[in-house]
């Protein structure tokens, strides 16, 4: 099994460079990788916008919404790429166009699968550690289970700060980790908080961290941070490099 799964917040060349150079090696010997835009309400502008911006890896990409059957594309594709954006939407998607069983079918098989923000949750047993807004309603939480931890994307620590003129004024809502603990309180799922800009490099059931921090959270313990460079196993416990 091959993931690449990456919590987004691209938006310096450092971030982009590792972006694409681990797609590239992640995609190496895959002539046409298809892309899921399922987070998104229009369908061929993402996939054209993601294949745009990924040009740089040498990746060629196809949306597919191009395909009559999703399905049967799938059964077929050398590599899969999800994109980001709303995960309620992406989970909706995948349920209506019968997506789940083959996607977990063809990647225990070894096709490569690459996830950023909500396709880094979906490789996930649920969807439930999404920071978004349910704008719309999917059959289930379920998603793929690639993974048997749970990822919460753009993970930061902290407290949040709004900017109002030149000055700055904290926002008292509710941080990452009390959202990730109020999951444990009802779930027993280690959670794996991704940092912008990193990746987690998966291969069997062992991953590296590459490109920025990861925080993980286990139920009744503090969370713990950890750099690039770290190794976890299937319960996101350190091994040693």
């Amino acid at each position: 099994m091959r993931l690449l799964l990456g919590s987004g917040g691209l938006r310096s060349d450092a971030r982009r460079a590792v972006y694409f150079e681990e797609m590239r090696r992640h995609f190496d010997g895959c002539d046409e990788v298809i892309f899921i835009p399922y987070a998104s309400s229009n369908h061929s502008e993402y996939s054209s916008k993601i294949s745009l911006f990924s040009a740089p890896s040498g990746v060629q990409m196809r949306g597919i919404e191009s395909f009559d059957d999703p399905h049967a594309a799938i059964a077929q594709a050398q590599g899969l790429y999800v994109g980001g954006g709303n995960t309620f939407l992406l989970t909706k998607g995948l349920h209506e166009n019968g997506l789940i069983d083959i996607v977990r079918q063809r990647v225990s098989e070894g096709m490569p699968y690459m996830g950023v923000s909500a396709g880094a949750n979906v490789a996930c047993p649920t969807m439930q550690t999404t920071n978004d807004m349910p704008i719309v309603p999917p059959p289930s939480f379920e998603t793929f289970g690639l993974v048997p931890f749970q990822i919460n994307a753009h993970y930061h620590d902290g407290t949040i700060w709004m900017k109002e003129g030149d000055e700055f004024r904290q926002h008292f809502g509710e941080t990452r980790a009390q959202r990730i603990q109020e999951f444990h309180q009802h779930n027993d799922r280690p959670v794996l908080g991704l940092w912008e800009g990193a990746f987690l490099n998966w291969k069997d059931n062992s991953g590296i961290l590459i490109g920025g921090d990861a925080t993980v959270f286990h139920p009744q313990s503090e969370p713990v941070t950890y750099p690039e460079g770290t190794e976890f196993g299937s319960d996101l416990i350190t091994r040693p490099c």
